[in-house]
């Protein structure tokens, strides 16, 4: 994997924070004297800093001031606090290129660069590219999927060191803006609907006779198993479906249940939901 020159700042010690803090040091993507934590909770910076040797400091003036690639992971409800915050500061100055990437979940474009660009003269602007990111939870596991989309001033460059960074915890796509709230619906939100799949299955082996932990064990492996099937076959879901469903079987019969009560529908009207709901979160 490329490595990256740059200097990454981090604003927010959370979890996804640390995920990938954790996953471009592990990699050698960036070394731990080049990235820098901001947080209020010092307790999570002494961790970030004995875990993974980053520099900390709790003034995002300066660690945007340091940093080439600033990195937005705070909750969504307080990234317009966390932008006035940063733009009052006498270190916000544009004196050279620097990339904003932000992984708080329905934050548009739009909302950002209201605040980052509100005193800043056109070449400041354009030397200040953003990147939305969409990642979610299984970036925890360095397995993750990471949707992203670009402003009008990035370029590139801008995309590609958007990727390697994203890249050291999972997969990525980039997509247009307007498409970011299905990434949301299908992949942000996505590993809950496979934990509410894996949950029924289990009550369901239960009543039909296995013990708790023999049941998860079944249907964690199973989904393991069928996900790295699908991966790696070249084969399309659909087809994979019909090997598995011998004519007049027990897969058969499932299936026929699951047609017969609309599930595709279910999860086409299910994931509509999370799209639009998306959008009016984002306002």
């Amino acid at each position: 994997m490329k490595k990256l020159k740059d200097t990454i700042g981090f604003i927010g010690a959370g979890n996804m924070a640390e995920a990938m803090t954790g996953a471009l040091v592990s990699a050698d993507i960036v070394a731990p004297s080049r990235i820098t934590v901001c947080d209020i909770d010092t307790r999570k910076l002494t961790s970030m800093s004995e875990r993974f040797g980053v520099n900390t400091c709790e003034d995002t003036g300066f660690l945007f001031s340091v940093s080439d690639v600033v990195i937005l992971a705070v909750k969504p409800q307080v990234m317009d606090s966390v932008l006035d915050n940063l733009t009052a500061s006498d270190r916000f100055r544009i004196t050279e290129r620097k990339l904003v990437m932000s992984i708080a979940a329905g934050v548009p474009l739009s909302r950002m660069e209201q605040r980052l660009y509100r005193n800043l003269n056109e070449t400041e602007k354009n030397s200040l590219p953003l990147v939305r990111v969409m990642p979610n939870t299984p970036s925890l596991v360095l397995a993750g999927m990471s949707g992203y989309c670009l402003n009008a001033v990035a370029d590139e460059t801008d995309s590609k060191t958007a990727e390697t960074i994203l890249a050291s915890m999972g997969k990525t796509l980039k997509v247009n803006e307007t498409l970011m709230d299905a990434v949301t619906a299908v992949s942000g939100s996505g590993p809950a609907y496979f934990f509410f799949m894996v949950e029924a299955m289990v009550d369901a082996g239960m009543k039909l006779g296995l013990k708790r932990d023999e049941a998860l064990l079944l249907s964690v492996q199973t989904m393991k198993g069928a996900a790295a099937l699908l991966e790696t076959s070249n084969e399309d879901p659909e087809s994979l479906r019909k090997k598995v469903t011998s004519p007049g079987g027990t897969t058969e019969a499932a299936i026929r249940v699951f047609s017969e009560q609309g599930m595709k529908e279910i999860i086409l009207n299910a994931l509509s939901a999370a799209d639009r709901r998306a959008k009016e979160l984002a306002g």
